[in-house]
């Protein structure tokens, strides 16, 4: 058991990716140089982190639903944290509900950003107010400095178990180098390709490179998957049903990968792979050297952006990633 707890608001995969620099460095400064995190089941950090040593632990719990439900789940999180008896909490959100359950179980250091009402509950002065128009990463960054603790870089640097990697080459080793993963799928249709497009790139694909072509995007999309593939009749993979760390040890192989601002990509970028995100409707991510960021055609990112961004001109950004020596040999 740990005497430092991390906790994170956020509910995507992707939060967990940038978060993790942030969470080495607070386990870094503990007694047993490892924290236990707390954050939301749609995070699938437990599987993600199971392979890093600063994670001694990933516990779930809940956050959404009615106010009576928070309130609920409040209540749960306060008997958690009080059958732990940590010494110290980071709040790396400025969520308040967090620092008033942490008080509640008596946790004596209580460290947070202190914006707004989070102020009360915390022990530390918080960051400036100035930060707060600016991205969570910035914040959490301003933290670290205020704390005085090294924060090398912003690079996840995900460790992944090496048996899963293995597992990974011994499946599909024996397939043709370039290995390109695509990502289908977002958390919001609009900040997806359509079907049409997906195929019209994929059809580009397949005269430029003679490598393999994954595409993962979690069970839901296999049906979709399968149906690109079938319209082309060409040599992809469907990867669909693969875990998301299976598909991170996947994408950690492969040399290029291709998607919408989403889970999957901060995991391609977190396991060093040049990740090419479509941000089309997004503000582009900046944390990772390994994000190269591809927006619309006319470079004005807008709800309907998506629709503006086109299949030629992502094969034109990865065409060098495709013709470098790299991409022949196994990752």
């Amino acid at each position: 058991m740990t005497s430092t707890a991390v906790i994170q608001t956020k509910q995507g995969i992707g939060d967990v990716m940038w978060h993790l620099p942030f969470i080495r460095a607070i386990a870094a400064s503990t007694p047993e140089r490892a924290v236990t995190f707390l954050t939301l089941p749609s995070s699938f950090a437990r599987d993600l982190l199971s392979g890093e040593a600063c994670v001694a632990e990933t516990i779930y719990y809940e956050n959404r639903g009615s106010e009576f439900a928070r309130g609920l789940h409040l209540a749960r999180l306060i008997g958690t944290l009080r059958a732990r008896r940590f010494k110290a909490l980071w709040i790396l959100d400025r969520s308040v509900r967090p620092a008033i359950a942490a008080l509640a179980a008596g946790i004596p250091n209580r460290i947070g950003l202190g914006f707004g009402q989070q102020q009360l509950f915390i022990t530390n002065p918080g960051i400036d107010a100035r930060y707060r128009p600016e991205h969570p990463i910035e914040w959490l960054k301003a933290l670290m400095a205020a704390m005085a603790l090294p924060l090398p870089d912003t690079e996840p640097n995900l460790t992944l178990p090496p048996s899963l990697l293995a597992d990974m080459l011994q499946r599909y080793g024996d397939r043709p180098r370039p290995w390109t993963v695509l990502g289908i799928g977002a958390s919001r249709p609009n900040h997806d390709w359509s079907d049409a497009q997906w195929s019209a790139f994929l059809e580009g694909l397949r005269a430029r490179s003679r490598g393999t072509v994954f595409l993962v995007g979690g069970p839901a999309n296999a049906a979709r998957a399968e149906a690109l593939i079938g319209a082309g009749g060409g040599a992809e993979v469907n990867a669909c049903a693969l875990s998301i760390v299976q598909s991170a040890a996947l994408i950690r192989h492969a040399d290029l990968y291709v998607g919408p601002d989403s889970g999957p990509l901060n995991v391609a970028a977190a396991v060093g792979t040049p990740a090419y995100g479509l941000f089309a409707t997004t503000s582009v991510l900046n944390y990772s050297r390994f994000i190269h960021p591809i927006l619309p055609d006319d470079g004005r990112c807008a709800p309907d952006g998506m629709t503006r961004t086109s299949p030629s001109r992502v094969l034109d950004a990865i065409a060098p990633q495709l013709a470098s020596p790299a991409a022949s040999t196994p990752g």
